[in-house]
């Protein structure tokens, strides 16, 4: 029996710059999620940019039932981002995985495996603020709330909200509020949030990768 082949990483060409989000990936055109992926990467495009050296990295839509999404990499690099088209809320899952791919491509530690939200000093006072967040009910046993309660995945949860909140966009904003009506578990109350959002704005800030709208001489 042939083994199965890994998938190839994306490439990576000259030398890092800063970018704008949504030069750095390729969204299906085909897909019926594809209007709701493309307003979920233009909000988070006009909230920052990346500095990278990578090749586009595909979006690929899913009919996995066990995820909202993943983002698939090997060591420092990225190989894909997917999005299931069976969750109800592909924005969000999209910007979930998003974020792990920011996360993993600001930092990554090849010694430790740590990515920047854990160790990063731009995301410092982010991390203080959501420690003191009160914990949301995850359902399962201590490994599962280990899991959800890591660097990683709170960061993911945060910079999905804050994209959301932040977005100006109706069917985004829906969504979020959606979420918070029937209260799920990967998003908080508003009322609880909005010092965790502006931290989440200021670790681009920090990394001065801010998405700055300059005005134009007349």
């Amino acid at each position: 029996m042939a083994r199965r082949r890994y998938p190839d990483c994306v490439a990576r060409w000259g030398r890092p710059r800063i970018r704008p989000l949504d030069e750095l990936l390729t969204l299906p055109t085909r897909s019926p999620l594809a209007d709701e992926l493309s307003r979920a990467l233009a909000a988070a495009t006009r909230m920052h940019m990346l500095k990278s050296d990578l090749v586009r990295v595909p979006v690929r839509v899913t009919a996995t039932t066990s995820e909202a999404g993943a983002y698939r990499y090997r060591r420092a690099n990225p190989i894909d981002i997917r999005v299931s088209n069976r969750s109800g809320h592909a924005a969000t899952g999209f910007l979930h995985e998003l974020a792990h791919f920011v996360d993993h491509q600001v930092h990554y530690d090849r010694r430790s495996r740590v990515w920047a939200s854990a160790i990063h000093p731009a995301f410092a006072q982010w991390r203080a603020t959501v420690a003191q967040l009160a914990p949301r009910p995850f359902p399962g046993g201590s490994h599962r709330k280990r899991y959800f309660e890591s660097a990683q995945e709170v960061w993911a949860r945060c910079y999905a909200q804050t994209v959301l909140l932040r977005s100006g966009d109706p069917l985004l904003l829906a969504q979020l509020g959606e979420l918070q009506r029937r209260d799920e578990p990967h998003v908080w109350p508003s009322h609880a949030f909005d010092a965790v959002a502006l931290q989440v704005e200021l670790v681009f800030e920090r990394l001065a990768l801010t998405q700055l709208e300059l005005p134009l001489a007349a």
